[in-house]
């Protein structure tokens, strides 16, 4: 247990919860595990060092994430980690959140390796409810990958870190490169203006093409030909997938953003709609009141 967190100057700002263990170190800071006093109830603390935020010039990223969290915190959704509370001092900025026993998608994938297309389909599913119940609330997540996912104690999924995220507004076109190479949409990586939602759409058929087929489609390790990859579209669908699994990735992998298939229009994709579940079959809502009834 780090001495700083067990009782010194975290102790007052975290009186409701006892700390037990680190989780993992992040960017500028560290994710633990705690209880809180009264219920007994686990969950996650995202410990966000402010002084280490400004040496690494990080605190835009920090404030946008912090901005998202506080918006979640209203807007409740199954496949969205839960965000408790967001308590701020001086010199750290507290983020506690649901508690995601079984760690990452990425770790589940490279241990079990290409899943089964009905497994993938679960998980898909939940992503893509997930993703639309963001984009319905103007918010574009820009960072969606494996790690970025979590895995509760049934291995439903939760997305989570909005630090790249960005709030969207009507006409409002972003050009921010950002995101992780190998899931990055090419409009993204080009540098070129984009609306959003056409950039998560991508980042999840190259999560899709992984759950499938247990790597990415897109890798290189030498950068520039990475980058000829993605915005040429190079990639190989193997011939163990379905008819239309194969039909749809080809849908999602359209370089060109403006041709590339809507979130919606994922939905409606047989391969999507196959055993899916009811509380998954309308659509997410958008707004607090209605998100409550999820």
């Amino acid at each position: 247990m780090d001495g700083n967190t067990r009782g010194g100057r975290h102790s007052e700002a975290l009186k409701n919860y006892n700390l037990r263990k680190i989780l993992g170190h992040g960017t500028f800071g560290k994710v633990m595990i705690a209880e809180h006093k009264l219920t007994g109830h686990k969950v996650a603390i995202k410990i966000l060092n402010r002084r280490q935020m400004e040496i690494m010039e990080m605190e835009e990223k920090a404030k946008r994430e912090i901005k998202i969290l506080r918006l979640f915190i209203d807007l409740i959704h199954p496949h969205i980690i839960r965000v408790y509370e967001v308590i701020e001092t001086p010199k750290d900025i507290f983020v506690v959140m649901e508690y995601c026993q079984n760690g990452e998608l990425l770790d589940y994938i490279v241990e079990k390796g290409r899943l089964q297309e009905d497994e993938a389909r679960r998980i898909f599913q939940q992503i893509i409810s997930g993703v639309e119940y963001c984009h319905r609330n103007m918010v574009v997540h820009r960072d969606l990958k494996p790690e970025n996912l979590l895995l509760d104690s049934k291995y439903n999924v939760k997305l989570v870190d909005f630090g790249l995220s960005n709030v969207m507004h009507d006409g409002h076109f972003l050009k921010t490169s950002c995101g992780s190479l190998n899931y990055a949409a090419p409009e993204l990586i080009s540098g070129n203006l984009y609306a959003g939602p056409e950039v998560d759409v991508w980042s999840c058929g190259v999560i899709l093409y992984a759950l499938l087929c247990g790597k990415v489609p897109f890798e290189d390790d030498n950068i520039p030909k990475l980058f000829k990859k993605i915005k040429g579209g190079f990639y190989i669908l193997p011939s163990y997938l379905s008819d239309l699994a194969m039909d749809l990735i080809p849908r999602i992998l359209v370089v060109d953003p403006m041709k590339r298939i809507t979130i919606r229009e994922i939905r409606d994709h047989p391969w999507f709609q196959n055993r899916l579940p009811r509380y998954l079959a309308v659509p997410p809502p958008n707004t607090p009141q209605q998100a409550k009834m999820v």
